[in-house]
């Protein structure tokens, strides 16, 4: 588990194929390597990977063709430039909010915009996950816990203050970037939830139940 509070900024040395997966060389910068050992946990862009070799300012990673499918490392290539946290301790603070390292998609961003000190950036989220974003609720964009100011279908608008500019690599988006993107954890269970016994049903068989109005009263989720 993470917390969304970047630790350092990355650089990829290489990406070296392996049958349909990828080894991932990431170079780091002042991350402290000095407890890390094999088989510890490094969110690279939000995205959990498993350390499989290390120096004391590099790590390597296997990346399998399921997480190149679902995040933005298809079009990762060396030099490009990578957020990285270490795995939460248990006795850390969870200064930002609980982040698993699964990816849910791949966002676009639509407009960076400086206003004052600040950068207010519209991000465009893949449909389906439309359902999971909340006026200040959290999302993590790229491994970063932020919150979200405005909601409008599947787009949502957020805040950057100047640190976060400077310690991520947020501060180099533009208009088209894509970014990994992870919907707040207790969305994704409480909708779960909510199918009640249905959700022992193999997934043809829930085809045409989504939540609804009628759904909740017929769980006994309305009075």
């Amino acid at each position: 588990m993470f917390t969304g509070i970047i630790e350092d900024v990355g650089v990829i040395q290489s990406l070296t194929p392996t049958g349909e997966d990828i080894r991932l060389s990431i170079k780091t910068n002042k991350l402290d390597m000095s407890d890390v050992k094999l088989g510890d946990s490094i969110a690279n862009n939000g995205v959990c990977l498993t350390v499989v070799a290390m120096t004391a300012n590099s790590f390597s990673a296997d990346v399998s063709h399921e997480t190149i499918k679902r995040t933005g490392f298809a079009s990762y290539q060396a030099g490009s430039k990578v957020n990285l946290e270490k795995a939460m301790q248990a006795n850390g603070r969870l200064g930002g909010h609980i982040v698993s390292g699964h990816v849910d998609g791949v966002g676009e961003v639509l407009s960076v915009n400086n206003v004052g000190r600040y950068v207010e950036i519209w991000l465009k989220a893949p449909d389906d996950l439309a359902k999971y974003l909340a006026e200040k609720g959290s999302i993590t964009v790229d491994g970063v816990s932020l919150t979200v100011n405005q909601v409008n279908g599947a787009k949502l608008l957020l805040t950057l203050i100047p640190h976060s500019l400077q310690e991520t690599i947020i501060g180099l988006y533009k208009m088209g970037t894509k970014v990994n993107l992870e919907v707040d954890v207790i969305a994704r269970y409480l909708e779960r939830l909510m199918l009640g016994d249905k959700a022992a049903l193999p997934n043809d068989d829930k085809q045409g139940q989504d939540i609804s109005m009628a759904f909740l009263a017929e769980n006994g989720y309305l009075k």
